[in-house]
């Protein structure tokens, strides 16, 4: 290993946690609690990370909260889960480390910060009725609003999300039929909350663990970019940061966490790492590979697994909090009723319904003439969802955004316009309306999928909540671009089951630990899973924090005996 000790030091204390999301805050409120003396790095100017522009969601097999309420389930049941949906590419020991360690680390953020958290009622698993070891629900949880003002000072400086209506909770827009039915939410309701300050779903999540940490007077310093880390030719012992334009250097006695999230700013490292080209992104301009930046000079081992790329969509002149434009996402607007996805070639090409299976398709390369057949493509929808239902921010019966698209009063229109092959949409259009009349997909089973319907569909439609015809003129069409997530990439830094950060002989390289989205997803392989990435944050920070404090779990080894992995 390197040795770069600086001349002196600047500060001293016992845990750095790099990034101010939940993995970082995390382990800086669990080092604390065992004893231990913490401080917080964040690059931007705010606190929360992505975690604040998720949608809050924690998925935990087996929680208490589910036990509450009758629902039957387990951590093995949810290792079985996970292990089927891998497909071989994720690691049989991080899928149970991350089952058997999430709901405890629950049930302690819950005891020892006040953390509230509630089981999102009637979610199913996304694979629920698919695979064995899925749930209809139980596995989803979300926290009770956070009283802003608890923040004190920090309230402004606590992350918010332009995407998500964070004044409700995943409850109050289901139970009005989702967010197809967006015109039956309870406005009154968020109106309320919003004046209060009172945050719902990842701003709300954030809040919770900002709190934990201001409660126990934890320093957190924004707009204090960690540049380097230091090490005295035997393990990290420190950090090189950035305040106020000069370097500061801060011992770290007894480990530092890496927890900045990934890449997804950094169209190289996308294309990269990810295979992914040109992506727009929903995440703030920090989000741009600092994990390997940090670690990679150490020997870092990284790991890959299959993803997605996503879809989604600009309206001119709306920009988020840096000036830069405000992308929005396809989904759920592509699983709506009335409502299709074609190629150039004027065909459907998968379920628009379930973003998983779907979005695998979009970057699918034809090697006889070495194109993507898929993309470009459009989400063609007609008027009844203009009168309906919204599309992304806009609302049933608002006004249609300047130049977002094209708008004709035929399909053949609509082709020629576009440079969509006109015959072919015709057809496909025709064949999908017969089917859609009788709730049926054959070509590609849309609405099948109970996770469908609940996240991108219309309940009160029938036959079938994610389909209904094309038939009510005028017609619109818009390009979908590329589009990121929230900042969960399929390449990260390799960890063991403590969170440390391994290098390529396979070693742990002491004093050295990632967690939430900078730590490679060796436990969900080729799948995802809504509220993972915030289980991961959340169990992998405590989990680095207690090892590094002395307090290691060894409820893996246990359970793995138990089940003879």
């Amino acid at each position: 290993m390197i040795q770069n000790l600086p001349g002196h030091w600047d500060a001293g204390t016992d845990i750095v946690s790099i990034g101010s999301g939940i993995g970082g805050l995390s382990a800086a409120i669990t080092a604390r609690e065992h004893g231990a003396q913490s401080l917080v790095f964040e690059r931007s100017n705010q606190v929360g990370g992505v975690t604040a522009l998720s949608m809050g969601e924690v998925w935990v097999p087996g929680n208490h909260y589910a036990s509450a309420l009758g629902i039957n389930d387990s951590p093995e049941s949810g290792f079985r889960y996970l292990k089927r949906l891998s497909m071989g590419y994720g690691s049989d020991a991080a899928i149970l480390n991350l089952v058997v360690h999430a709901r405890d680390a629950l049930k302690y953020f819950e005891g020892q910060t006040g953390l509230k958290m509630q089981v999102i009622r009637d979610c199913p698993d996304y694979y629920y009725r698919v695979v064995e070891d899925s749930v209809a629900e139980g596995r989803l949880l979300e926290v009770v609003p956070f009283p802003a003002e608890q923040l004190g000072d920090w309230r402004l400086k606590t992350r918010l999300s332009p995407q998500m209506p964070y004044g409700l909770t995943h409850h109050d827009m289901f139970q009005a039929g989702g967010v197809a039915n967006m015109v039956k939410w309870d406005f009154n309701l968020m109106g309320e909350r919003l004046t209060r300050d009172e945050r719902c779903l990842g701003p709300g999540l954030a809040a919770y663990f900002v709190k934990g940490v201001l409660d126990r007077d934890i320093p957190m310093f924004t707009d204090s970019p960690v540049e380097e880390l230091i090490c005295d030719g035997k393990r990290v012992v420190g950090v090189r940061a950035r305040r106020d334009g000069k370097d500061w250097f801060v011992k770290a006695n007894r480990g530092v966490v890496v927890a900045v999230s990934s890449y997804e700013r950094r169209q190289k490292l996308n294309k990269t790492l990810s295979q992914q080209l040109e992506l727009g992104s929903m995440v703030f301009s920090t989000v741009d590979g600092a994990n390997f930046r940090l670690a990679g000079p150490l020997g870092a081992q990284i790991a890959r697994v299959p993803d997605i790329t996503s879809l989604g969509f600009l309206i001119a002149g709306e920009e988020d909090e840096e000036g830069v434009p405000l992308w929005r996402s396809a989904l759920p607007v592509i699983g709506q009723p009335h409502t299709i996805v074609v190629n150039r070639a004027g065909k459907r090409f998968g379920n628009e319904a379930f973003y998983r299976s779907f979005y695998y398709t979009i970057d699918v390369i034809d090697g006889g003439d070495q194109t993507h057949p898929n993309f470009p493509c459009w989400v063609i929808i007609d008027s009844q969802v203009r009168e309906k239902y919204p599309f992304g921010p806009i609302a049933p019966g608002q006004d249609w955004p300047k130049g977002l698209g094209v708008i004709t009063n035929s399909i053949a229109e609509l082709a020629q316009k576009t440079g969509i092959n006109g015959g072919n949409l015709e057809a496909t259009i025709a064949s999908f309306n017969a089917n859609a009349e009788k709730g049926e997909d054959p070509e590609f089973g849309r609405g099948r999928q109970p996770w469908s319907v609940w996240m991108c569909g219309d309940p009160f439609h029938k036959p079938n909540g994610n389909l209904g015809p094309l038939v009510k003129p005028p017609f619109y069409a818009v390009e979908l671009k590329r589009m990121g997530g929230t900042g969960i990439p399929p390449t990260g830094l390799l960890t063991d089951q403590h969170s440390r950060v391994l290098g390529w002989d396979d070693r742990p390289i002491e004093g050295l630990y990632a967690a939430g989205n900078s730590a490679a997803r060796m436990e969900t392989g080729a799948v995802m899973q809504s509220g993972i990435s915030n289980a991961r944050g959340m169990t992998y920070g405590w989990l680095a924090a207690r090892h590094a404090c002395g307090a290691a779990s060894d409820a893996l080894e246990r359970e793995a005996a138990r089940l003879k992995l």
